[in-house]
């Protein structure tokens, strides 16, 4: 297994298309239906804000992505969203986006989702991403890396504990579990500094 910073073009669809896989069930009201969300994805996906892991024959396992001031993994502007889902469109999912967005903040770096093929869970792949994203945030001189995880995803949040992370806040959707289908978020945070 490989880790690299970045993608090339040619990974664009993998990368897209095991977001949905990870993320569509959350994500699915906002940005559906599928085909759309895919296409969306796709041109928004940013290679500056990823680490990706592939196997020997270059088959993509898994993908961390983070924010900064400059972007996330997942970006893009009205004007891109408009283009797949027209005018009126782009404005209530860009609404309903920015009710579940995440701050950015000078403090702590921001792991942005992280997302494992199917076959290669269980195999060290998201292990080797958090160790990709904290070693990224001790060259930028961060002290600490920031991940939110949704409390139904226990696999994730047992693999952020034994990475050392710890629970500093747990946020409530309250009506937006309707929309984006989960109750609660925690925040933790690992010391890396």
């Amino acid at each position: 297994m490989r880790i690299v910073q970045g993608f090339t073009a040619a990974d664009r669809p993998a990368i897209a298309a095991l977001y949905w896989e990870a993320f569509g069930q959350k994500l699915g009201r906002a940005l559906g239906p599928s085909d759309r969300a895919l296409a969306f994805i796709e041109t928004v996906l940013s290679p500056d804000h990823a680490f990706c892991a592939f196997d020997d024959d270059g088959r993509l396992l898994g993908v961390a992505g983070f924010k900064t001031l400059d972007g996330a993994l997942v970006g893009g502007t009205y004007t891109d969203m408009a283009r797949v889902y027209g005018h009126a469109g782009a404005l209530w999912r860009l609404t309903l986006l920015t009710l579940l967005g995440r701050d950015t903040e000078n403090a702590r770096f921001l792991m942005d989702g992280i997302f494992v093929a199917p076959e290669a869970r269980g195999r060290g792949v998201g292990t080797r991403l958090l160790d990709a994203i904290a070693a990224e945030a001790r060259a930028r001189g961060y002290q600490e890396v920031r991940l939110d995880v949704v409390d139904e995803n226990t696999r994730a949040r047992a693999l952020y504990e034994r990475k050392g992370y710890r629970a500093v806040a747990r946020h409530s959707t309250g009506l937006l579990r309707y929309v984006f289908r989960f109750r609660a978020a925690t925040t933790m945070v690992l010391r890396v500094g």
